[in-house]
């Protein structure tokens, strides 16, 4: 059996402030070199959350390609053979996403656009367009999901079908439903599920802190602090997400009847 290393990265990013979000976790990543397969960072994680309006979020994105966080984020996941997911505000043209990057240990670029945007989120970001996909890690598949998305069963259904045995979640919670829900998502779908939350305040929103981890039981395997920086490192075995009984007789996936359920398409 081998053990598969993930290192949650709770801390602070600087609204509007790359350099200062970057200062925020260069020591916390420090720590993780040679002690993790995949590091996973909160959503926003280059920019901070609480923008005025889109003009102000427009002035703060990148694309991928330009962005030295990205870029110093790849250079990190070659030199130390790890895989990387992070929040990132991004622009496209005139398009602006929250997206969520995954940057491999040999720097392959993968993103996904956040779905399901949350209240003020609607008026200051584009709704994702690249669906919901699931990429290759090594002999296993991930899938991402950005904060909100937590809430809809869909997704993580569909890329429970697309054979994800891992899903990253980088947040900016200020609520505590998503350690309700989230566990349950695990049960479900069978994989483990990290959501990487930050810390501190911007504005009138207090952030939850709270980084949390479950394997496919839904049991929690780890927990930050509601307000502190710091790294939850957590190791786990990917192949029991390959195990999709939930009884001698019960395929979670399998037991499903697709052709009932037309009226969720309604």
């Amino acid at each position: 059996m081998k053990k598969f290393r993930v290192a949650q990265i709770q801390y602070a990013p600087v609204l509007g402030n790359e350099e200062g979000s970057m200062e925020n976790f260069r020591e916390l990543i420090f720590s993780t070199r040679h002690r993790a397969d995949l590091i996973i960072l909160p959503e926003l994680a280059n920019a901070g959350y609480n923008f005025r309006d889109r003009n102000h979020a427009m002035q703060h994105a990148q694309t991928i390609e330009e962005s030295e966080f990205i870029d110093w984020l790849r250079r990190w996941a070659l030199m130390h053979e790890t895989n990387i997911v992070t929040g990132f505000l991004e622009k496209e043209g005139d398009k602006l996403y929250n997206s969520s990057v995954y940057i491999n240990k040999r720097g392959k670029k993968e993103v996904y656009r956040k779905v399901h945007l949350f209240m003020h989120e609607k008026k200051i970001f584009d709704r994702g367009d690249k669906g919901f996909p699931v990429f290759q890690m090594g002999e296993y598949k991930l899938g991402m999901l950005i904060c909100f998305d937590y809430l809809f069963p869909e997704p993580w259904r569909i890329m429970a079908l697309k054979g994800a045995d891992i899903m990253a979640h980088p947040s900016n919670l200020v609520t505590d439903n998503a350690f309700k829900i989230v566990p349950v998502q695990a049960i479900m779908n069978g994989y483990y599920i990290f959501t990487t939350n930050r810390i501190g305040s911007e504005g009138d929103i207090t952030f939850a802190g709270k980084s949390f981890a479950v394997d496919p039981k839904g049991n929690q395997l780890a927990i930050a602090s509601a307000d502190l920086p710091e790294v939850v490192t957590t190791k786990i075995d990917l192949e029991l997400a390959k195990d999709k009984m939930i009884t001698p007789d019960n395929h979670v996936l399998n037991d499903r009847f697709p052709q009932d359920y037309g009226d969720i398409l309604k």
